[in-house]
């Protein structure tokens, strides 16, 4: 991918968002059809309701079902961490890495709960990694954004499609509910900056501790975001300029396995603050991606509920998480397959015998 040039990865990303397709209205239908016949009062499932209509909208028939789930984690460092806008340095990450590898991390614990794997992809890590990851490296890390853009164009994209790359493999091998995870030191620096930028918000009301900073480190964070945007001038208008300019490596991954996912009709999950902040990104670059998105939970970051608001989303789950690592996620798995077990398996007022006019 790295010998293509800008203008060939451009192409393979509109062809992928081409394949971008609205949800089965038909399966829908059928399947409010059949949520109204079950032994409840119409609606009254809320949320678990509106999820089996979307997987069946999603995958076109009245009777979605789940195979194998995945949690996509990509993995990418920050050079605004010069700017002081982390608790902890770049150093860490490549230890969080070998952590997930050897399967004592939160999110190997909550995968294993929900009979998901984990996969980890090294988009953009600062330091070499050996071992059991996907090896897809664009850079180093991204540049400080506080001194200039984050990335290039040509990296941004690349970045992209190797988070579509890797969801594709997923596909391919019979995995059909994805989730996204970040792992990064300094990642909620950047998601704030998309985050402000696509929401319209003052940096006061989107920017927030991250791993635990303190007031001198949260006024640092917001003046690295503000440099950023003064030297930068990121346009809203063109994803693909905010990516490069105030992104980072493995956000935009994770937009690209979004894109994938809906490109592929599978439903993907969305975790917490950075996989939103990608999820804002992927709904730029093709809107009908949104349909597509399951939000996991709201996260204390202050941004993100903003961010999902934004994309019209309302998350399944409110348990004041700031984790990341697609923690969120997981445990939303079960909602998801909860959604299903009650449409397949519950009985009908015909069946129970029930007059409708009961309830």
């Amino acid at each position: 991918m790295k010998n293509l040039t800008e203008e060939q990865l451009y192409a393979q990303l509109q062809t992928l968002t081409t394949n971008i397709l609205d949800l089965d209205e038909e399966a829908i239908s059928q399947i409010q059809v059949r949520l109204d016949s079950l032994t409840k009062p119409q609606g009254s499932l809320g949320q678990l309701e509106h999820l089996a209509k979307q997987l069946g909208g999603i995958q076109r028939t009245s009777n979605p079902k789940i195979q194998k789930k995945v949690v996509l984690l990509m993995a990418g460092d920050h050079g605004v961490v010069e700017e002081g806008v982390s608790a902890f340095p770049q150093e860490v990450t490549p230890q969080m890495v070998y952590n997930i590898i050897s399967g004592g991390a939160a999110i190997n614990v909550l995968a294993r709960q929900a009979g998901a794997e984990v996969v980890c992809t090294d988009v953009g890590v600062a330091f070499p990694l050996e071992g059991n990851i996907i090896h897809k490296r664009v850079a180093d890390g991204t540049r400080n954004m506080a001194k200039g853009p984050a990335m290039s164009r040509h990296e941004a994209l690349q970045a992209l499609l190797v988070g579509a790359e890797v969801a594709e493999e997923k596909i391919r091998a019979g995995y059909n509910l994805l989730a996204t995870g970040d792992l990064g030191i300094g990642n909620t620096t950047p998601s704030s900056a998309i985050v402000a930028l696509y929401t319209k918000s003052p940096l006061e009301e989107v920017v927030g501790r991250g791993t635990g900073i303190d007031d001198a480190g949260l006024a640092k964070k917001r003046q690295a975001i503000q440099d950023a945007f003064n030297i930068n001038q990121p346009n809203i208008h063109d994803p693909l300029d905010v990516l490069s300019k105030v992104g980072g490596l493995e956000i935009a991954a994770i937009a690209g396995s979004i894109l994938q996912a809906a490109a592929s009709r599978v439903p993907i999950v969305i975790d917490g603050f950075i996989s939103t902040a990608g999820a804002l990104i992927a709904a730029k670059i093709a809107p009908k991606s949104i349909a597509f998105m399951i939000p996991s939970h709201g996260s204390v970051e202050p941004g993100h509920r903003k961010a999902l608001a934004s994309l019209g989303l309302d998350p399944v789950l409110n348990l004041n998480m700031r984790l990341g690592e697609g923690t969120g996620a997981a445990i939303t798995f079960y909602i998801v397959e909860s959604a299903l077990h009650i449409l397949q398996e519950m009985s009908t007022f015909a069946d129970a015998g029930v007059s409708e006019k009961s309830q």
